[in-house]
């Protein structure tokens, strides 16, 4: 598997420069909010939403342009806002491994933040006159809403089927991959078409990126910063378990269910729930699934094999997948 510096290879300059610009529509006059932003740049993540707007602008157009930039600032600051704002529904101790920004200020300044951004983005968009751009991104923010709401809803009830789980992520994580890709395309004036196609790439990508997501939960030994079998601790039922429960007999759905019902979990409760998973096949059949989507999202890129760009959102295709964290 490719690792990140050889899918950056081709917008290696691009992203330089992008940092330079993210960190300049983040500033403010503010002292609180840039001691915030510094702390948020330090523990800034891999990038892969900007990497995405402009690996699709040099697919579809052949360069990145400066409503590619304006693209994946506005995206990232969504993106940002929407994790700190998901920090302090779940009160998460972590984030990549740093503590949250609502556990070192007070929730109420965290939320403030998340505003401060939203706004930010908003503010980047309309002073570039970019309003289709700015219509994708909110369209997604909206979805991502419904979501996390639809989510918290159904984990009450312990209710969640495959159909239902597919609409949560697609919402939760697909949209804003699909407004990455589609951006960038519009960006560089792609044409409709193609803009469409584009965004179905990064919506089955997105959806495999969740599954990923999922899986990794699983893992006691994954590196993402989060605490191992932290959606069950939280009764988020994902992919792997929803199988197992749909392959189980009663009584043993019903001790998984009693578990997960637990407000206070202990980590010897998740682990009994990890092996209920492992040993009805809920991780395989999630990564097949998983394996699917990806081949499903590559498949809206196939006429462009010979792009020099191709290779690159493959290998970022594969890596989504195969990451560790």
């Amino acid at each position: 598997m490719k690792d990140l510096n050889y899918i950056k290879t081709p917008i290696k300059e691009e992203l330089s420069r992008f940092d330079k610009y993210f960190r300049k529509a983040m500033s403010s006059d503010v002292f609180m909010l840039n001691l915030m932003v510094r702390y948020l740049l330090k523990s800034k993540g891999k990038q892969m939403r900007p990497m995405l707007v402009f690996l699709s602008s040099k697919l579809t157009g052949g360069e990145v342009t400066e409503a590619s930039y304006v693209a994946a600032t506005l995206i990232e600051l969504m993106h940002t806002a929407t994790l700190i704002h998901d920090d302090v529904v779940d009160n998460a101790d972590y984030r990549r491994g740093f503590l949250t920004l609502h556990k070192i200020w007070k929730p109420k300044v965290a939320v403030l933040m998340g505003d401060y951004l939203l706004a930010r983005g908003l503010l980047e968009a309309v002073a570039h006159s970019q309003y289709q751009l700015l219509e994708i991104v909110s369209g997604a923010v909206k979805e991502m809403s419904e979501g996390e709401l639809l989510q918290i809803e159904k984990s009450k009830k312990l209710d969640i089927k495959e159909e239902t789980y597919f609409e949560i992520i697609t919402k939760k994580t697909a949209v804003l991959i699909a407004a990455c890709t589609k951006a960038g395309a519009v960006a560089v004036s792609a044409g409709e078409e193609v803009a469409e196609q584009l965004k179905l790439f990064g919506l089955n990508l997105g959806i495999a990126f969740q599954i990923k997501d999922d899986l990794l939960d699983y893992d006691e030994r994954s590196k993402t910063g989060k605490l191992f079998g932290n959606d069950i601790r939280e009764r988020k039922i994902t992919l792997p378990l929803i199988y197992a429960l749909k392959n189980s007999e009663g009584r043993d759905r019903r001790k998984v269910l009693s578990i997960l019902r637990k407000k206070n979990k202990t980590d010897d409760d998740v682990r009994q729930i990890i092996n209920f998973v492992r040993k009805r096949n809920g991780l395989e059949y999630a990564e097949k699934v998983m394996n699917e989507y990806k081949d499903k999202a590559l498949s809206y890129i196939a006429g462009y094999t010979n792009n020099e760009i191709y290779p690159y959102l493959t290998a970022f295709s594969d890596f989504v997948t195969g990451r560790k964290k």
